[in-house]
């Protein structure tokens, strides 16, 4: 999300907002940041969460809106443009319905509601300080959100850093003001608010407009005697995000003014700071509990300040991703790996933003977690990936830019092989990286009719980066950005190498000297220094970062006439007069034993907070909803990220079950396998019911049978079918079950199963 935090803002020129809000994405990058020319204007990171999905799809498509409001000259960005306005009205109710058809994973619509009620009751995750009232934007996990979270990295660390032999680090959090000012952070990491002056209310001046704009939509749908979506009217959760005041009134708008503020809310991310004040005060927008116009946007950078130490003068900030201290420790990585390339850095810690206005529960909060890797390759050679044959016939569900300029949504499938190989994908570092993202997904439980990899389109592209693309998972939320994987070429490394010294480079000796000739310029420093004076050190770079012909050219000119006059920026005239006796221009002959460049970045960077409340959503389906009056929730974790593993279900609470209970919780630890049991009083259907929404995969049940004979059920979550054997065989089947070497369906061909007396809840 390269940063998640980051990937936002480089990969945005000229304020175009991207993709989908969230925490890392947005946090979402988050990366580093490109050079301050790449970055537009505040906001360029920041998307948000359409509630129009192929209405968002279109925004990413429209090109870039430049301050006089002017048509673009770009040819790409006008055929976006055209494609735009003829497919606008049509795509819209279809994007409309499509956020209406979010499911749960048996397929039945989904309640977001109570799926979020459910989360909170059960402890996956609660509103930080929420008995002092709770700040927005932050949120603490309870034990199962923990354990899920921690098992999430877990396989994130086996399935890339392991496997691919990468070199973690664990950076620090504060990071210094200059390091963030080189990287471009502390200058473009920003969004656009506006203030009341009246109430002093601070808003979002993206999410300002587009409210306000939506509820005159829907006064309007009233007017003509249309439905509006009394659910999202009548939902607490979604009134604590409006504006506060009066409500929607059923006003009749002309046809025009619709099509206006539909169009206006199509493209509301590509809005600057001065485009959504001309917007606020065209359209008269108002604060519904004030009635003022709020003032002129303003900038407000994102990342924490803070001082570090007592004096006060160091300036720092808590850092917005974590890539910046990998970029860093560069050199000493490379030392450490004996000098070999490519290899990778990774890292996983929390990053920081300070969000204006936070309303997307876990994807978009002001303190998240990350997990980045910086993958550095040698720009010669095509970026080829030695292990790629390994994934090149993995499928992937692409929606390309070629695609996206048709002003379509529908994307393709294609074999990573195929997309590397037609140019979808623009190389094999890039592709296979892409294709591991999915594997990882596919591991964690993602639902994989969900998950799509979108292609950043040129105007979304930092200048220096070739190829960017996202892994979106969809959710009650539309397209999340998830993970940003991203060519990043050379940018950071040679930005902080510029402004520190310190040579961020690779030095390998060469099999085969080479031999270099090149026109090269000797100064005579005692007399050149003493001649420009202040000016020394521009007319010296000018002079050094002159082209071969050019120089070749001055050469001549220079011993015909013992002077020449160069172009300097800077200086009296723009002009510097150099003699003879100041510099020599020779043609020379050097041979090379060691090459010198500076490696390029593939990225990939996960927002760990936004994967989680995806799996959530994907994995949660209700047992009750096809039948009685009673839904129960259960959430189908794989048992590799299940916060916990087994449940141990004591079917009395006589002495005689106490010493077998804790005998088998002491083999399952032993095992490594997390469980839990519950010995309450409740039912065993009920017992096994709650831990459903829990995600338990496995049940065990310690009856009577078992005092006699040793013999426990096992139950599975899903099916709830039982099996019984004896406690040794149980645990062997649980260890093959989380462990992943053996199915459900081949533990019941090989146990016998259970037919017990009632347990479950009866569905009524």
């Amino acid at each position: 999300m390269r940063s998640f935090a980051f990937r936002r803002l480089y990969s945005a020129q000229a304020g175009l907002g991207l993709i989908t809000s969230s925490p890392l994405v947005r946090q979402p990058r988050f990366s580093a940041l490109a050079s301050p020319c790449s970055f537009a204007v505040p906001g360029a990171h920041k998307g948000r969460h359409s509630y129009r999905p192929l209405i968002f799809d279109l925004r990413r498509a429209i090109g870039t809106f430049s301050t006089s409001s002017a048509p673009s000259t770009d040819p790409t960005v006008t055929a976006c443009d055209k494609k735009t306005k003829k497919n606008k009205n049509r795509l819209q109710p279809a994007a409309t319905k499509m956020t209406t058809t979010a499911t749960t994973l048996k397929g039945q619509p989904l309640d977001k509601q109570v799926l979020d009620s459910m989360l909170r009751r059960r402890l996956f995750y609660t509103p930080s300080f929420e008995i002092y009232g709770g700040v927005s934007g932050l949120y603490d996990y309870g034990p199962p959100g923990c354990a899920l979270q921690a098992n999430i990295v877990d396989l994130w660390r086996k399935h890339f850093i392991l496997e691919e032999d990468m070199l973690e680090v664990d950076c620090t959090v504060l990071t210094p003001h200059e390091v963030l000012k080189t990287s471009g952070h502390v200058d473009k990491f920003a969004d656009w608010m506006c203030k009341d002056s009246k109430s002093g209310e601070i808003f979002r001046a993206d999410h300002f407009v587009e409210e306000i704009l939506e509820q005159r939509l829907n006064g309007n749908k009233e007017a003509r005697g249309h439905k509006v979506d009394e659910a999202a009217k009548d939902d607490p959760k979604k009134k604590k995000k409006k504006l506060k005041g009066k409500g929607q009134e059923a006003v009749l708008l002309e046809d025009a003014v619709v099509q206006e503020y539909e169009e206006t809310l199509a493209q509301i991310d590509n809005y600057n700071g001065e485009q959504l004040g001309e917007l606020i005060k065209k359209f008269d927008l108002r604060n519904p509990a004030t009635g003022i116009q709020p003032e002129p946007p303003v900038a407000f950078n994102l990342m924490f300040g803070t001082q570090i130490g007592p004096s006060g003068g160091l300036q720092g900030y808590m850092r917005p991703e974590t890539a910046q201290g990998q970029f860093l420790n560069f050199s000493k990585l490379l030392e450490f790996n004996m000098q070999s390339m490519p290899f990778a850095s990774a890292s996983i810690g929390k990053s920081y933003r300070n969000e204006i206005s936070p309303r997307a529960g876990l994807l978009r909060v002001r303190e998240f977690l990350l997990a980045e890797i910086e993958h550095f390759v040698d720009p010669e050679g095509g970026k080829k990936h030695h292990r790629f044959h390994e994934v090149e016939n993995i499928e992937l569900v692409l929606l390309d830019r070629d695609t996206q300029l048709s002003g379509k949504t529908t994307p393709r499938t294609l074999t990573i092989g195929a997309a590397v190989r037609d140019r979808v994908v623009d190389n094999e570092t890039l592709g296979y990286f892409l294709a591991r993202i999915h594997l990882f997904l596919e591991k964690i439980g993602v639902d994989q009719t969900k998950i799509r990899f979108r292609q950043h389109m040129a105007n979304e592209m930092a200048h220096y980066a070739t190829d960017c693309w996202d892994a979106e998972l969809f959710t009650s939320a539309g397209w999340v950005e998830c993970v940003g994987c991203a060519d990043r070429s050379a940018y950071d490394l040679t930005v902080h190498a510029k402004k520190t010294g310190a040579p961020l480079i690779v030095r390998q000796r060469l099999e085969t000297p080479k031999v270099i000739e090149e026109w090269t310029v000797d100064i005579d420093k005692k007399k050149f220094g003493p001649r420009f004076k202040k000016d020394a050190k521009v007319v010296e770079t000018a002079l050094l970062a002159l082209s071969q012909d050019k120089l070749e050219a001055l050469s001549k000119d220079l011993k015909a006439n013992g002077t020449v006059t160069l172009d300097v920026a800077g200086v009296a005239d723009g002009k510097a007069e150099v003699s003879s006796d100041l510099v020599a221009i020779e043609f020379t002959k050097r041979t090379e034993n060691v090459r010198e460049f500076t490696p390029n970045v593939i990225e990939p960077s996960f927002g760990i907070g936004r994967i989680l409340y995806s799996l959530l959503e994907h994995n949660y389906w209700s047992r009750g909803a096809d039948g009685g009056d009673e839904a129960r929730g259960v959430i189908s974790f794989v048992p590799a990220v299940a916060p916990t593993k087994v449940l141990i279900v004591p079917i009395s609470s006589k002495d005689e079950f106490k010493p077998i209970v804790r005998g088998l919780s002491q083999k399952l630890r032993a095992l490594g396998v997390a469980s839990r049991v519950d010995d309450s009083t409740a039912s065993i259907g009920k017992r096994y019911s709650r831990n459903d929404e829990l995600g338990t995969p496995f049940g065990v049940t310690i009856d009577f049978q078992t005092v006699s004979d040793g013999s426990v059920t096992l139950r599975e979550r899903d099916s709830t079918v039982q099996v019984r054997a004896s406690e040794d065989k149980i645990l062997e089947a649980i260890q093959a079950l989380t462990k992943g070497t053996k199915t459900w369906k081949d533990i019941q061909a090989e146990l016998p199963v259970f037919e017990s007396q009632e347990t479950e809840i009866p569905v009524r």
